[in-house]
């Protein structure tokens, strides 16, 4: 119980990491194309918090990662196979 605890934590983890991603894709495609300076500020200000979160899920994604090599790959290639890649 306790180990797929952990895989369903990890897979959360990528989970948003995959939607910071997106997210993060969005905004630096609006960075700069306002004319007011305040929406540029925001924007740049919204684009690097969440840059900052990026980092933070993919540290605590680290953490929770097996230390098993092995563990991990399958656990990757099981992941891979579920999305159809």
């Amino acid at each position: 119980m306790v180990d797929e605890y952990a895989h369903g934590r990890r897979d959360g983890l990528r989970l948003a990491l995959a939607i910071l991603a997106a997210e993060e894709a969005k905004w630096s495609a609006l960075l700069g194309k306002s004319r007011a300076w305040r929406t540029n500020a925001s924007r740049e200000i919204r684009f690097k918090a969440l840059q900052v979160a990026q980092k933070r899920v993919q540290t605590a994604l680290n953490r929770l990662v097996a230390s098993d090599p092995k563990a991990a790959g399958t656990e990757l290639e099981a992941a891979l196979g579920r999305v159809g890649l």
